[in-house]
């Protein structure tokens, strides 16, 4: 009686997990020991699925220990990468469970980039095989029945996880194996074994027959709402729907039998007869319809002698009424059994793979966060900048400190030599001209590499269209003009960055156009420099004047702002604070990660104390230059003024802006190399990421299109045969209607299933030949012998053969309406009792000089079809 259901395993084809991860883990993760850790991790996780679902697992629960933990780590790696068809592209293929395939076009599979269908697969194999472990334990003890129960109610469990996960997980319409009716059918299943192993495990204890009988009553129930829900489940085993009918009335004839007990022991033995009478009605209903599937034969002896027992007492001695079973009180319900909940981790032995990785919320937030902190240093090291560039710009336009050290008017000033020397010394115009000249090569480098990355996008997109255009609403996958909108849109901000770069690059182009003369003039050598600056008579003695001396003192002022700004610089740039751990004690507290609140506290803590500083020293630069312009103007008052003492003064002017210019030319040149050199890679990973979802997108297209034509295959070439035409199907004149309807040719179908191996007729004997000369214009004479009605029309003499009345399409061998072409008399092949039987058609002339067959002629006997195991 003990007949319980398991659930076959889905299969999966092989999936490389490696190479995709380590790309990402490489573009992601710049530290190497970090690199190397998560390589590691990805290998065993390969490792890992290949022995989960790469190979035939055994029934044993150290096979249910791998998928336990595959799944784990599925869970786990979930949050950490950023799985989906634009980003982290894995396609997954699974068959359907229960699709046998056929010959020509396979099984059920589908395909998809997403890790949610691959855990919820993972997951129908673990309450497959948790089915298949409990179906193989030994119902006899008690550890087998406990184990049991045990199994089945995380089958159960899984199960049903998978009913109320799957849509969201897939978003899009799944094989009918995991579809939420059919899993939700299994789970209901499952549940009901288990509480029916529970009820054995109370008969086998001998516990309580109220016990019992509410035991066996609730498996009763879970039996008929499993077999409700499954009625209409065409995928599942046909065996299903029957043994679920059979346990429901087998259970509740062991809830009947128990109850019987129970009032035989409260003295009501009506009403044990009429519930002994009620559990046989219910075994015999079993077994005069599915004693295919399930032996009730000791159930049914064990409830007959009880009634039979009860009949005889009640009949000789306590002639209590029989209650009809409308009037009988129903049975109580006890559920000892619930599905089990999934919560990860199941295994118990499940150890973190990637333990060190934080989640992908936490490092998104970290790139909000890093996005935020660089705008804020950008901010504040911009304004330092500008205002020291301000300070230069106005002291060169007062020619200090060059005035200041000029007052003999015929020697190069020492601020200009120094500035001289620092502009050789960095390679002068060689250095400038060659950063100029890398710029283009890195532009068009940067342009191929970003353009190489659209038009594999467009190519691919082109081919999904013109797909999609062909099948219509079969192309079930998403349009990758969706799908490639995020990479589209970072490809264009990426355009927008070298377009930028562009208009930078001719800016400094520009500017390095004005000043190339003053700096070719500060290159050369300290003689050509004096010679090409103009001189002028001596000024006054200003050596001892006090506007000299402030002037110095207030010069003295700025070049210490402009040390302080460097410094203050240097700690902006390596100011670093740990959010990770911040980020990550939000997310293990409250679940989610509200990182603009986060970042905005800390950054504020970390940069308020240094944004005051940038302010007070852009006030105290103000304030100096303030005081420098009203000094000067009372030195240049004191100094005498003449046209070669102005034309000297603009000079210097012009070298000092010259020097200023070189400096933040060849800054500005660098930043911009080294901008394009990163652009590259950045632009390296976004081509790598338009491959991968590429290539991705191309292996989902074969394998769709290599479903799509089996599809095709299975649908049959014919569906109908043409019908017969009305002058074949009209019997001759001289056919009874029985022969007249056998003699319509019916297509012989592909698959026969035979009952009972049909026996063939015996063979006719050997016709006789008649030795007359050949003679293939004369017909036989009318004597010759009788033509069978059923197989040859009447034949006059000298008449035209009618034509043969064969089916309006092409025949073969073994289909009535198949002529054999005429053999050739041979006396040495044949003889009288040794020719060859040919059959004659419907409609056939007779060959000639030949005797016919005494009685109706039987085509070669048709080999029964025995279809593939």
């Amino acid at each position: 009686m003990a007949t319980f259901i398991s659930v076959p395993l889905k299969k999966s084809t092989e999936v490389d997990l490696v190479k995709p991860l380590t790309k990402f883990i490489s573009a992601t993760y710049s530290a190497a020991e970090d690199q190397g850790e998560y390589v590691r991790a990805a290998e065993e996780l390969n490792k890992l699925r290949k022995s989960a679902v790469g190979r035939p697992l055994d029934k044993h629960e150290s096979s249910l220990e791998v998928l336990l933990r595959y799944y784990d780590q599925l869970c786990v790696v979930e949050p950490k990468f950023p799985f989906s068809e634009n980003q982290l592209c894995l396609t997954f293929t699974w068959k359907d469970a229960f699709d046998k395939g056929s010959l020509f076009g396979g099984s059920v599979k589908l395909a998809l980039a997403s890790l949610g269908y691959e855990k919820s697969c993972v997951l129908f194999n673990i309450g497959a095989l948790a089915s298949q472990i409990a179906y193989e334990q030994n119902f006899d003890n008690d550890e087998g029945l406990k184990t049991a129960a045990k199994y089945y109610q995380l089958a159960s469990g899984a199960f049903s996880y998978i009913k109320d996960t799957v849509l969201s997980a897939l978003n899009r319409e799944p094989t009918m194996d995991i579809s939420p009716d059919t899993v939700g059918t299994l789970s209901q299943i499952m549940l009901a074994q288990a509480q029916e192993v529970f009820f054995l495990k109370a008969t086998s204890d001998k516990m309580k027959d109220a016990i019992i009988a509410r035991l066996a009553n609730q498996a009763a129930d879970f039996y008929g709402d499993a077999f409700k829900q499954c009625q209409y489940k065409e995928n599942l085993p046909k065996e299903v729907l029957p043994v679920l009918a059979a346990k429901h009335c087998i259970m509740q004839a062991n809830a009947e039998y128990h109850q019987s007990m129970l009032a035989k022991q409260q003295k009501k033995f009506g009403e044990e007869i009429g519930r002994l009478q009620h559990a046989t009605e219910l075994v015999k209903t079993v077994a005069s319809r599915y004693d295919e599937y399930i032996n009730v034969k000791d159930l049914s002896d064990k409830i007959s002698r009880a009634l039979a027992a009860a009949k005889k007492d009640n009949d000789f001695i306590y002639h209590d009424r029989v209650p009809d079973l409308k009037d009988l009180e129903a049975i109580g319900k006890a559920a000892l059994v619930k599905s089990t909940v999934i919560k990860v981790p199941i295994s118990q032995k499940f150890t973190d793979l990637f333990e060190k990785m934080v989640p992908l919320a936490v490092q998104n937030s970290m790139t909000v966060y890093n996005s935020r902190k660089a705008e804020i240093v950008n901010r504040l090291i911009g304004q330092m900048r500008e205002a020291t560039n301000l300070s230069n710009g106005v002291l060169a336009s007062l020619n200090l400190p060059a005035a200041l050290e000029d007052l003999s008017g015929d020697s190069i000033p020492q601020s200009i030599l120094e500035k001289s020397r620092a502009i050789i010394q960095q390679g002068g115009l060689q250095s400038i001209d060659q950063l100029i000249k890398d710029l283009p090569e890195l532009l068009q480098r940067n342009r191929e590499i970003l353009d190489e990355s659209v038009r594999i996008l467009d190519e691919e997109e082109a081919t999904d269209n013109e797909l999609r255009n062909k099948f219509g609403q079969r192309w079930q996958r998403t349009a990758s003009n969706d799908l490639y909108k995020p990479l589209r849109t970072e490809g264009g901000n990426l355009c927008k960055f070298l377009d930028q770069a562009v208009q930078a690059d001719k800016v400094v182009k520009e500017r390095y156009s004005t000043h190339r003369d003053m700096i070719a003039l500060l290159c050369k050598p300290e003689a050509e420099l004096n010679a090409a600056i103009p001189s002028a008579n001596p000024a006054k003695t200003l050596q001892g004047s006090e506007v000299v001396s402030v002037l110095r003192a207030l010069l003295a002022n700025v070049n210490e702002v402009k040390m302080e700004r460097e410094k203050l610089e240097n700690d902006i740039k390596s100011a670093q604070f740990d959010m990770t751990s911040k980020f990550l004690t939000a997310l293990a507290q409250d679940g989610a990660i509200n990182e603009e609140a986060i970042s905005v506290t800390e950054l504020d803590n970390i940069y308020g104390g240094y944004t005051q500083k940038v302010q007070q020293s852009l006030k105290i630069q103000e304030e100096i230059l303030g005081k420098i312009q009203n000094s000067h103007q009372e030195f240049s008052t004191m100094k005498q003024s003449n046209a070669d003492a102005n034309q000297r003064e603009e000079m210097l002017k012009k070298l000092a802006a010259a020097h200023d210019s070189y400096v933040e030319l060849s800054s500005n040149l660098k930043e911009g190399t080294k901008f394009y050199n990163e652009l590259t890679e950045i632009l390296l990973k976004f081509q790598n990421k338009c491959s991968d979802i590429v290539f991705a997108r191309k292996t989902e297209r074969d394998e769709l299109l290599k479903d799509l034509q089996q599809n095709i295959a299975r649908q049959p070439s014919a569906p109908s045969f043409p019908a017969v035409p009305a002058y074949q199907s009209t019997p001759s004149s001289t056919a009874t209607p029985a022969t007249a309807t056998s003699s319509v040719p019916t297509p012989a179908p592909r698959t026969v299933f035979v009952q009972s191996k049909p026996q063939p007729p015996a063979r006719p004997p050997p016709p006789a030949i008649q030795a007359q000369a050949a003679n293939t214009s004369t017909p036989p004479a009318s004597g010759a012998g009788p033509i069978p009605p059923a197989t040859q029309p009447v034949s006059t003499p000298g008449a035209t053969p009618s034509p043969a009345q064969g089916p309006p399409y092409p025949t073969y061998q073994g289909y009535p309406g198949c002529y054999p072409m005429p053999v050739a008399y041979n006396p040495y092949a044949y003889g009288q009792y040794n020719m060859p039987y040919m059959y004659q058609a419907p409609g056939q002339a007779p060959y000639p000089n030949v005797q016919q067959p005494q009685q109706p002629g039987y085509p070669y006997p048709q080999q029964p079809y025995y279809p593939q195991q």
